[in-house]
């Protein structure tokens, strides 16, 4: 059996919000990664008793994979942009050295126009 995904009191407390505010129950499971009838449990439990409903603290599931993405994201942007300086380094140590700076000679240039 694999680990139980565990949601914060305040990602509950969303969900039911979200869904009392007449979001699709559907919607909401779907973006939770979880059953709809969970969904429907969280809300029972909450209105049988708000002050004692999701004592635990939970693990943050959704802040965690959000911040995973963004993370990622970061990585992948921080890569992207050091091709970018290599590149335009590249590009500037040719110009300096005077290679490459005409690429086209009259006859190319007339050809592309």
């Amino acid at each position: 059996m694999g680990s139980q995904r565990v949601f914060t009191r305040e990602c509950k407390l969303a969900a039911i919000k979200e869904l009392e505010s007449g979001s699709s129950v559907g919607l909401i499971a779907r973006r939770l990664e979880i059953d709809r009838n969970t969904l429907y449990r969280w809300r029972r439990e909450f209105k049988e008793s708000a002050a004692n409903a999701f004592p635990g603290k939970g693990k943050g599931v959704l802040v965690g994979s959000q911040e995973a993405e963004l993370e990622r994201k970061i990585g992948q942007m921080t890569m992207e942009m050091d091709f970018l300086k290599k590149l335009l380094r590249s590009f500037e140590d040719q110009q300096a050295s005077g290679n490459g700076v005409r690429q086209f000679t009259k006859r190319s240039r007339k050809k592309t126009k």
